[in-house]
């Protein structure tokens, strides 16, 4: 998966992630939830007030390189029930949405993909973070 890198969660993402697991851990989603559970093991958690303003939390908005590629989208990540791909929606379940949560700008990850492959991605600006713009219940 990746390799071991810091990562940030707050207390509420952590508690709202865990029931998105949960729901998925025994559907066709459980593999990715799995791997969501294993990111989540490993992030330090720290309250919505004091996360720094570039982190990637839930309902951010973030850009973010292919360092194959050289694309650079614009996202935001969100919950699954929330994700609409073709508005830049990504859900936390899918793998991309996983590798984003807890990253902070500068910072890269690998990251496998469907069909073997794996992808390094690199975080540019979080243009948009709720707990910076004091949206705590979002």
């Amino acid at each position: 998966m990746s390799k071991e890198r810091h990562i940030i969660v707050t207390e509420t993402d952590l508690e709202r992630l865990q029931r998105v697991i949960e729901l998925h851990a025994d559907g066709r989603n459980a593999e990715l939830a799995e791997m969501l559970e294993q990111e989540l093991a490993r992030a330090e958690v720290t309250s919505s007030q004091d996360v720094p303003p570039d982190v990637v939390t839930m309902n951010s908005t973030v850009v973010f390189e292919d360092a194959e590629t050289g694309e650079i989208r614009r996202v935001t990540l969100c919950y699954p029930k929330d994700a609409r791909s073709d508005e830049g929606r990504i859900s936390v379940i899918a793998p991309i949405g996983s590798a984003l949560l807890g990253l902070s700008v500068g910072q890269s990850i690998q990251w496998p993909v469907p069909g073997g492959r794996t992808r390094t991605l690199r975080i540019v600006a979080v243009p948009y973070q709720p707990e910076a713009s004091g949206h705590f219940h979002l």
